[in-house]
């Protein structure tokens, strides 16, 4: 098949992430792959396999994400199998797709995501009625598409993100960076990764963290960058916390963060199904999260992470607090709980096998 992947830029994001590994995945199965991208470059361009083709809309990068200069040029050019809209101004752009292909292939199948909880706009709602098909990543972000937008259910298909960071077979306890931190054997380290964006609510975690019981030993970790890191940088100042909480910045691999910290927390209000608490979960680290789109399918809700009501922050802390008092013993197995159902359900061959038989459904014969 001649699969074309599109996604507008290669920010340090999930949806990039999991652009980059299904693009490299359908290359290493003997597919013709390119992944397009509006504007050049980016963090996660290096990790992109040399037997996918990466080409760009944007002769230089203009900053712009929306901008798409000659899409429906390109695509006619070269008219793919499978066009797979990932992310939200790819997805703005796959009616325009469409209409492009239906003059030169219209044999061609144009494939839309739903991987966001945030309100979707026109033009994204529009490439939902005009695609051949959609995956959303949970179960949850399909019955938005089918209450909300009014989407025949049998047009689209779950497909859950895939892990991008498999965990090593052996487990390894990172003490070296833990110390770098200042953390001891005793000290509950809780880990963030995220992009420092609004919906990712990483202000809130600073409050949480700033009213838990003052005899608790933690430190809060958070590893990411964006436009929100100085603001809340700056509440840690406020809160005098600089003694617990740390700014990691982007991870191009974040696994030596799972295997140093004690616990996953995420107080996003935007999601479809969060990476970094799979990606978390796979490493054995046990999540408090608030309640959000598809959060509930990244754990086993009450035993492997916990479901907190969005913006109650005493429920909260007291779930923290329960969890870093746990005995550690009953830690442990909910630990192994946390790895096995994150790596069987997330499994990356998995993930990419499904995509694949899906694209042989609806390519041409």
């Amino acid at each position: 098949m001649k699969i074309l992947v599109v996604q507008d830029y290669l920010r340090s994001g999930g949806t990039e992430r999991q652009s980059i590994l299904l693009a490299n995945a359908c290359a290493a199965a003997g597919h013709d792959t390119t992944l397009l991208t509006f504007r050049p470059g980016g963090p996660l361009a290096a990790t992109i396999a040399p037997a996918v083709r990466h080409r760009s809309l944007q002769p230089f990068d203009l900053g712009l994400d929306w901008f798409a200069p000659g899409l429906a040029r390109f695509v006619q050019r070269d008219p793919p199998d499978i066009a797979l809209c990932m992310g939200r101004m790819a997805n703005c752009r796959g009616s325009a797709i469409h209409r492009a292909l239906l003059h030169r292939s219209p044999a061609s199948a144009v494939v839309c995501t739903m991987r966001t909880g945030k309100k979707l706009p026109w033009l994204f709602r529009r490439s939902l009625c005009a695609a051949r098909h959609i995956v959303a990543n949970s179960a949850e972000a399909r019955d938005t598409l089918v209450s909300r937008h009014a989407i025949p259910a049998e047009k689209i298909s779950v497909i859950h993100n895939a892990l991008v960071f498999p965990p090593e077979s052996a487990l390894w306890r990172n003490e070296p960076l833990r110390a770098q931190h200042g953390a001891t054997s005793a000290t509950t380290v809780l880990l963030c990764v995220a992009m420092f964006r609004p919906e990712k609510n990483h202000r809130e975690l600073v409050e949480i963290a700033a009213g838990l019981p003052e005899q608790l030993d933690w430190q809060l970790w958070l590893a990411g960058d964006g436009p929100e890191r100085a603001a809340c940088q700056q509440l840690v100042i406020q809160k005098k916390l600089g003694a617990r909480v740390r700014f990691l910045g982007f991870q191009s691999n974040p696994t030596a963060l799972y295997c140093a910290a004690d616990l996953a927390v995420h107080a996003s209000w935007s999601e479809a199904l969060s990476n970094f608490l799979i990606e978390a979960q796979a490493h054995g680290l046990l999540a408090v999260a608030y309640e959000a789109q598809g959060i509930r399918e990244c754990f086993v809700p009450g035993r492997t992470g916990w479901v907190v009501p969005r913006d109650d922050r005493t429920a909260f802390r007291a779930t923290l607090t329960r969890r870093m008092s746990e005995p550690d013993i009953a830690h442990a197995e909910r630990s192994a709980d946390a790895r096995t159902f994150a790596r069987q359900t997330f499994d990356p061959v998995r993930q990419t096998a499904a995509y694949l038989e899906l694209f042989h459904r609806l390519a041409p014969s």
